[in-house]
């Protein structure tokens, strides 16, 4: 786990206006992003900010609560801007291809929830992660079973699937950058090995 602290970034202006819990939370998300759950600090998070920590504390009592906030934002903004877009797709095997384009494209979703994984000791990260991949694992299934596979075969298929994407964001992290079309034709054939004729 990555635990430098958060550089001193001083924003290019000073901030006008008051900045939300949910400023606070997604500042939370993107250093977790860059550098794990562990360099999630007030101070750095401030000075990022261009703020004093006065601001963190008229919405925060703690960075515990911080982290508990940047965590739900997490779970539901993934919730909404994955899932939620998909639903006007009829054709379960398009939602499905939809879907492997949309995650295999996002970059910054799959490095939080990368160092999210790596911080599954934290009381607050486990029941987060554990929700989100078992309603991820669910959503799979239910689709894999409209585009016509059995119960089983669809749980397995989900299971594939998800376990796939995970081992993906590790081989990311460890091995070369794919080129853009090395990228794309994996992406395919993951695609075209996963979901049902």
């Amino acid at each position: 786990m990555t635990t430098t602290p958060v550089p001193d970034q001083t924003p290019s202006s000073p901030r006008s206006g008051r900045l939300s819990a949910n400023d606070w939370a997604q500042a939370a998300l993107d250093v977790i992003a860059e550098q794990g759950v562990a360099a999630v600090a007030v101070e750095p998070l401030a000075r990022r900010l261009g703020v004093t920590k006065g601001s963190f504390y008229w919405h925060f009592p703690s960075r515990d609560a911080l982290l508990q906030a940047a965590l739900e934002r997490w779970e539901d903004v993934e919730q909404q801007q994955v899932f939620g877009s998909l639903e006007e797709v009829p054709d379960p095997r398009e939602r499905l291809r939809a879907l492997f384009q949309l995650v295999g494209h996002e970059t910054k979703p799959h490095a939080i929830y990368s160092e999210l994984l790596k911080a599954l000791d934290h009381p607050a990260v486990q029941p987060v992660v554990e929700r989100v991949s078992h309603r991820r694992q669910e959503y799979l299934t239910a689709s894999f079973r409209q585009a016509g596979l059995g119960r089983n075969e669809s749980q397995h298929r989900a299971r594939l699937t998800y376990a796939a994407y995970v081992g993906f964001l590790q081989l990311r992290a460890q091995q070369p950058k794919m080129t853009h079309e090395e990228f794309e034709e994996y992406l395919e054939h993951v695609i075209n090995t996963l979901i049902p004729v």
